[in-house]
């Protein structure tokens, strides 16, 4: 029977009811014993030693010095949200997973984003994979689909993880670097092992520099399973679509932010669930019937490799909405445990090395970080399902379980609980033979190709960010054998690339090309082929001084806010400036607080008082500068065209009379609707990546 909204319901009341809070209580032990001081210890005399009798100090010293717990290994940097997931088409043709074949339910979801390398206190905005993972808390159990913002991985089996961990991970030594791919030991462990050309490519581009959460795809990387109610299996890849568009951080600012604000994109996914801007994603499916498993010039089961949309098109078929977020960090977003093992009938495995591996992995890495077995108890972790089995010991058990009998099979419990019948998880049942071997299928011997592939489906810009980005990177390497290693691996993907990246990085460059480039193109690779129509939740800076125009600030800020962004007034210090013929205009934030890396456009209103005294101020200046270089929009109207030009921007052209809107810079004199609607139109764009802007001084 359908239930709508009644599974999202119990998922939150059983949240809710472990949720405690402090108003209107008094202090008490973990017993419930009042306490009337917690500020001083208990002692023998005003200055005498404290006493061990004192079991309040005993107790809250204790708890304290063990209220850490592991950080993950990797993705131990995370910001999660509830939300919820609906279907739009259903695949019972493909699967009896129930929340894939009835559109009329609504099945609740926990979602984390992380990054991967670097520990808990490192920053969002690293060069780095993204993990998207996502729990549905489904009528037949939980699943989850335990994903990255990058379609394939590094390696294509499990055993060589640890080795690319390690390699990626600051180094033994010293501990350095922190976050950060750019170093010797992981370029040396990527030159040695060419199944990572791939994933490179991907690291290197400006997927690793995510804008936000709600603007990054999302990708189940393996090749899963769907099996249909007659035992048929089909192949699967799962899609996440942005609804926003998927848009990336230019890389200087990324490092800007870092110390701006380290939480920018945890931050900014807070910020929109609460202002209720909800981060929405399509949810997609490739599909590949079994017959056509070897169909494709590369291997369904490599984890480097993607189906090109071009071959099998990604199928929408529902969406998820983030709605809500977490009442306590630790608690859910440190507590949640994904794991590749928890799927539901209809939902199973293929033979990809990785997946395997993987499949042991999550689970052993949550029995240590969570304390023992029954973390699966903790209430974010807790599916909607009913559980009942014979687990009835371990730390942190929380069910006071009744009956006798804590075996399968029993006389004494009446039998129960019992072995399912229909609908029960049921293993796909698949033909193996094969001795037993420590070798590579050779079908995954290809390395470059779609490597390639992702090179030439790039625009120009975003091959200008990956040559910057291999020779930033290859620059922090102090060995030039590596550094020669990678070119040498380059000239496979593309020899152009191979010679540009060489050439910055002082070794010799190739002479000639190893091989010919296929020329094939995905032009669903490229972010040039995003979405970019909305300014929801983009943020604007609008800069003003004593003497601004107070008509200008409302109309920019006005449009901007209806069209779905936030807008900032910003001056040299809080509070209100004067506006030109009187009465004040309320500023949001003081400029030596804030910086225009965490913003999407600035605009500089009129009023000839204002922008002289911004043009005196070596802050503004540079916001404006700082903006341009990083090819966001920037607006000016009447008298603040005269900051742009202080700013040493050139090469656009600015209004004379009309707007104009000339590679994101939209500039009007006089009174003018336009130009907000023109500025918007810029914001959209996200970014001007085409901008003329190196000899701008930011």
């Amino acid at each position: 029977m359908a239930d709508p909204a009644g599974r999202e319901d119990r998922k939150q009341e059983q949240i809710d009811q472990r949720r405690v809070s402090p108003q209107g209580t008094e202090l008490t032990t973990d017993q419930g014993v009042r306490v009337d001081d917690t500020d001083n210890s208990l002692s023998a005399g005003e200055r005498g030693p404290s006493l061990m009798e004192d079991f309040h100090l005993r107790e809250k010293i204790t708890h304290f010095d063990h209220e850490r717990i592991p950080e993950r290994v990797v993705h131990a940097r995370g910001a999660g949200a509830y939300g919820h997931f609906t279907l739009h088409e259903s695949l019972a043709e493909y699967t009896t997973a129930e929340f894939l074949t009835d559109t009329s339910l609504t099945t609740p979801v926990f979602v984390r984003f992380s990054t991967v390398a670097g520990s808990r206190g490192s920053a969002d905005t690293v060069r780095d994979v993204r993990g998207f993972a996502t729990k549905f808390y489904t009528r037949q159990g939980n699943f989850d689909l335990v994903g990255n913002n990058m379609p394939v991985f590094f390696i294509q089996d499990g055993i060589k993880f640890p080795d690319f961990v390690h390699a990626v991970k600051p180094e033994p030594p010293n501990e350095i670097p922190q976050a950060s791919s750019a170093h010797d030991t992981l370029w040396d462990f990527v030159q040695l092992q060419p199944e990572t050309m791939h994933m490179m490519m991907w690291l290197m581009s400006d997927r690793a520099l995510p804008r936000s959460f709600a603007m990054m795809q999302g990708f189940g990387v393996h090749t899963f399973r769907l099996v249909n109610a007659q035992g048929r299996g089909t192949f699967v890849k799962f899609h996440w679509k942005p609804r926003l568009g998927t848009h990336s951080l230019a890389w200087d600012e990324t490092q800007k932010i870092a110390g701006k604000d380290p939480d920018f994109n945890r931050r900014d996914l807070w910020d929109r669930i609460e202002a209720g801007d909800f981060p929405e994603y399509e949810f997609g499916v490739q599909l590949v019937p079994e017959e056509d498993e070897h169909r494709f010039d590369f291997d369904l089961l490599d984890p480097t490799k993607i189906i090109p949309e071009e071959e099998v098109p990604v199928r929408p078929v529902g969406t998820l909405v983030l709605d809500r977020n977490p009442g306590n960090f630790f608690a859910e977003t440190e507590q949640v445990a994904f794991h590749l093992g928890n799927v539901v009938p209809g939902i199973d495995f293929s033979n990809d090395p990785l997946l395997q591996a993987r499949l042991f992995s999550y689970l052993d890495t949550q029995l240590i970080r969570l304390g023992g077995p029954n973390f699966p108890q903790i209430p974010v972790n807790r599916p909607v399902a009913p559980v009942r089995n014979h687990h009835r010991d371990g730390y942190h058990q929380m069910d006071v379980q009744q009956g006798q009998a804590s075996y399968h099979k029993n006389s004494l419990s009446g039998g129960c609980p019992a072995v399912g019948g229909e609908g029960s998880f049921t293993h796909y049942p698949e033909r193996v033979d094969g001795d037993k071997i420590r070798k590579r299928s050779e079908s995954f011997a290809d390395h470059y190709s779609q490597a390639t592939l992702f090179w030439n489906s790039m625009a120009d810009w975003e091959k200008e960010h990956i040559v910057g980005a291999f020779r930033f990177e290859l620059g922090k390497c102090d060995h030039v054998h590596i550094r020669e290693g990678i070119v040498e691996h380059l000239d496979h993907v593309d020899h152009d690339l191979a010679v540009r990246v060489a050439e910055g990085i002082g070794v010799e460059p190739p002479k000639t090309p190893v091989n010919a480039n296929h020329g094939r193109t995905s032009p669903a690779l490229s972010q040039a082929n995003t979405p970019a129509d909305s300014v929801q939740g983009r943020k604007i800076a609008i800069l003003v001084a004593d003497g601004a125009d107070p008509a200008a600030v409302e109309m920019v800020g006005e449009a901007l806010t209806e069209a779905g962004a936030l807008c900032d007034v910003l001056a040299a210090k809080d509070g209100f400036v004067q506006a030109a013929g009187g009465g004040q205009v309320k500023v949001t934030r003081a400029m030596p607080t804030v910086a225009s890396v965490l913003y999407d456009a600035v605009v500089v209103p009129g009023g000839e008082e204002s922008v002289r005294a911004l043009a005196q101020d070596g802050d503004a200046v540079h916001f404006v500068a700082e903006a341009f270089v990083h090819c966001k929009a920037v607006g000016a109207l009447d008298a603040g065209i005269g900051l742009l030009e202080r700013a040493g921007i050139t090469g656009v052209r600015f209004a004379d009379g009309d707007i104009v809107s000339d590679h994101g810079v939209v500039t009007g004199e006089g009174p003018s609707a336009d130009f907000p609607d023109r500025l918007i139109e810029a914001v959209a764009a996200h970014r001007h990546w085409t901008r003329d802007k190196a000899h701008v001084p930011a």
